[in-house]
């Protein structure tokens, strides 16, 4: 991984990157360029999933970087249609071959879908993905509190990683803490509000850029790493892509990190988990 960032160990045998890069919404056609743009201004983490469309070519770019395997965490996730017993095996294996890899580094349901009522299921398949080594890490997206106490409660595994919305004015406070005291590594998505809100005409966030001479992005960004979140932001340009990662060389002090904090409206852009099915 690269020395400009920290990973966070999870309840495997790896650790994953703080920063990551995601594509969602990366239409195909650029996936390959964007994923290559980000692996040489330094990412080392790529965020994917069955349901994005872009595997392959997202695999094209591991490829064409011609960096080490072991210097790349990919993560991709299981696609809600293919929760059935007998889908998930194979479904695990097209994402293998559509990347082009041997083994994942975490593989996540990407929603619970609880109308269905088969994640536990699936994630017991997904027990043997970790269990014989095609997958470092097994992790979920999207679940509450209630799925993560079902599968504490009825599998042997516990999920490495939770993806789910988090930014500032969704902070998943209460989520958070029931995953800190059991292991479980909190991974925000749209972790700058995905633009549905002005995020960075917010006083506290540009109050903090301007004290730091850094861009209120970054400032997020800084947020998220010190309460001890995993980001994944995307860009399709080169240079905010650069401006993403360069989050590393300033800290937010107490105050700042206090007036961020108190921006917290529950406030979900995003579906809901308990009513996407």
């Amino acid at each position: 991984m690269t020395d400009t960032q920290t990973t966070i160990p999870l309840l495997s045998t790896t650790s994953i990157p703080q920063v990551g890069f995601g594509v969602f919404l990366v239409d195909p056609e650029d996936t390959q360029r964007v994923v290559e743009d980000a692996l040489e201004v330094g990412y080392r983490h790529i965020d994917t999933a069955t349901g994005y469309h872009n595997e392959k070519e997202v695999g094209a770019a591991l490829t064409a970087s011609g960096i080490p395997r072991d210097e790349i965490f990919v993560t991709t996730k299981l696609r809600n249609d293919h929760h059935k017993a007998s889908d998930v095996e194979g479904a695990f294996e097209r994402s293998l071959e559509a990347l082009g890899l041997d083994s994942l580094d975490l593989y996540l349901i990407h929603w619970p879908m609880p109308q269905n009522d088969r994640y536990v299921d699936t994630w017991k398949t997904f027990e043997t993905f970790a269990a014989d080594g095609r997958a470092k890490a097994i992790g979920v997206s999207n679940f509450l509190v209630p799925h993560l106490e079902r599968l504490l409660a009825e599998t042997e595994v516990v999920p490495a990683v939770n993806q789910v919305e988090l930014h500032p004015i969704f902070q998943q406070r209460e989520l958070r803490e029931f995953q800190a005291q059991h292991g479980i590594v909190t991974e925000a998505w749209g972790p700058l509000g995905q633009g549905k809100y002005d995020l960075f005409g917010l006083a506290p966030i540009q109050a903090a850029a301007a004290a730091h001479e850094v861009t209120p992005a970054q400032v997020v960004l800084r947020w998220h790493l010190q309460t001890g979140n995993v980001v994944i932001p995307k860009s399709n340009r080169k240079e905010r892509m650069a401006e993403n990662l360069d989050v590393f060389s300033f800290a937010l002090d107490a105050d700042e990190m206090a007036a961020i904090d108190a921006l917290d409206e529950n406030r979900r852009v995003g579906g809901d988990p308990a009513e996407v099915n």
